[in-house]
């Protein structure tokens, strides 16, 4: 145990090394950036050139592609012109290059509508100090979901109709990537995306479970190939027992259903008498890739799951979440709609959406973004709801499998004395939840406990803490009610 606990904290604090020293990179390549412009400032007709001269040199020099080196250079400059915090926690080794590739990335939207003259130029530090405030305790990935959410929130009319733009983009691509391999491209409006990838997920999910809910094509076979003795009618394959695999009615072969090929068909360990032609379904041992990718080509080509995949798959929908105004669903306003765990989404949409539901779950929020309290107008279980609220993913620290792929469990377990109540519940994928299984020895299971503040507080084996606060949610502020001069830098999002 102590060795474990040693090498745990050697590879954190190298890991705090490494994010330093690529920040000490960046700063690098913005006094290079500066260095240009004094350079095109002698010779302001050649600015192409001298740009162009400047990244293939650090694309020489570090063997980082041309358009890697672009971006680099693009994010130095910014983290250094707009982000002041965040250059502090980068130095230090408290934020990840990633992490700073998560705010930057979103904050085009809010430099937009700065530009624009739709929000106040502090409007970026605001934007900064909200998401930092995910960034330096959670992982790069969940950091991009809530800033795209907070950029949202601030510019909000800008968010709207960058997306109404972009619907003119969508797209189908394809090119060869060599060995027999396309690349087939789409690009699609969020929601539908997200949806696509969940209802294929859920198919593929489907398949994996039941690998004999499918028909298998057997190749052709010859008399050579499985032994076939033309005198007996009979075959014995290595895994396989056949009556006839030529399906014909040669008289050469004799009757399967004569006294003596019973005997023999009965002699077969695997013979039963209900089936005497028995057939092996191979396991399938494909990944969830690459069950994805066979379901959407079979979707694409036969409109519907084909014979191939049974009938079992029609009934399979895609699921997303969205959570949306009164006000904006009223058409009171066009703020942008959360899409839950992705991002913003146009409230044209969110209508659309709407139109289509029978029902809906109504959240209510404290000032400062966390559910307190839902009920439904649906037949679900309020408890249910609530928690799908309240989580929106597996509550482990990093993780971002949504709820609906989760399992609801008991932090404190049930057979222990542990009541089935909202603040001993919590939402973990599979992955996750069997971590703290009792079955799992005490060197290397987890345990789970929940604050009263719903963060969950998982310990490991080696003792250390790790707590998953309570994802909050970013409240759309109408226009009137502006937070450009009252709010201060720390304003919880």
């Amino acid at each position: 145990m102590e060795r474990r606990i040693a090498l745990l904290d050697e590879w954190g604090e190298l890991q705090r090394e490494i994010a330093a020293m690529q920040a000490k990179s960046a700063a690098l390549l913005a006094q290079r950036w500066r260095l240009m412009e004094d350079e095109i400032a002698v010779a302001p007709r050649q600015r192409d050139v001298i740009e162009r001269s400047m990244i293939a040199e650090h694309s020489a020099a570090g063997r980082i592609s041309k358009g890697s080196m672009e971006y680099a250079f693009s994010d130095a400059r910014m983290l250094e012109q707009c982000f002041p915090a965040v250059v502090l926690l980068f130095e230090s080794g408290r934020i990840t290059p990633g992490h700073v590739r998560e705010v930057i990335r979103p904050a085009e939207v809010v430099r937009d509508a700065i530009d624009e003259g739709t929000v106040s130029s502090d409007t970026l530090a605001l934007y900064e100090a909200a998401v930092l405030e995910i960034a330096e305790r959670d992982t790069a990935m969940r950091t991009r979901v809530h800033a795209a959410e907070v950029a949202a929130a601030l510019a909000g009319v800008t968010v709207v109709q960058r997306q109404k733009r972009a619907r003119g983009e969508r797209t189908v691509t394809v090119r060869s990537v060599g060995d027999g391999l396309a690349l087939l491209e789409a690009v699609l409006p969020e929601h539908l995306a997200v949806g696509i990838h969940d209802r294929l997920t859920t198919m593929a999910r489907e398949l994996a479970k039941h690998p004999d809910n499918r028909d298998v094509v057997l190749p052709p076979l010859t008399p050579a190939d499985v032994g076939w003795d033309v005198e007996a009618g009979m075959s014995f394959g290595a895994d396989t027992f056949i009556a006839d695999p030529f399906g014909g009615e040669d008289p050469l072969l004799p009757d399967p259903a004569d006294d003596d090929v019973q005997a023999m068909l009965a002699s077969d360990p695997f013979f039963h008498a209900d089936s005497p032609c028995i057939t092996h379904v191979p396991a399938d041992v494909r990944t969830m890739d690459q069950l994805r990718a066979d379901l959407l080509t079979d979707l694409l080509l036969a409109s519907d799951p084909s014979a191939a995949h049974r009938t079992g798959l029609d009934n399979i929908t895609a699921t997303i979440q969205v959570t949306v105004a009164a006000a904006t669903l009223a058409g009171a306003d066009d703020l942008p709609v959360q899409l839950d765990g992705t991002g913003p989404l146009h409230p044209d949409t969110a209508r659309t959406l709407a139109g289509a539901r029978a029902g809906w779950t109504r959240l209510f929020l404290d000032p400062t973004g966390f559910v307190t309290q839902t009920d439904t107008y649906t037949p679900s279980e309020p408890m249910r709801s609530y928690l799908r609220a309240r989580d929106q993913h597996c509550r482990f620290p990093g993780c971002r499998q949504p709820v609906h792929r989760c399992e609801t469990d008991h932090n404190l377990d049930y057979a222990l004395g542990g009541p089935t109540a909202i603040d001993n519940l919590a939402h973990f994928c599979r992955g996750h939840h069997v971590l703290k299984h009792p079955d799992i020895p005490d060197a290397h299971r987890w345990t789970a406990h929940q604050l009263p503040d719903w963060s969950v507080r998982w310990t490991s084996p080696t003792g250390r803490d790790y707590a998953d606060p309570p994802p909050r949610r970013v409240m759309f502020v109408p226009s009137a009610v502006s937070i450009r001069s009252e709010a201060p830098v720390d304003a919880p999002f």
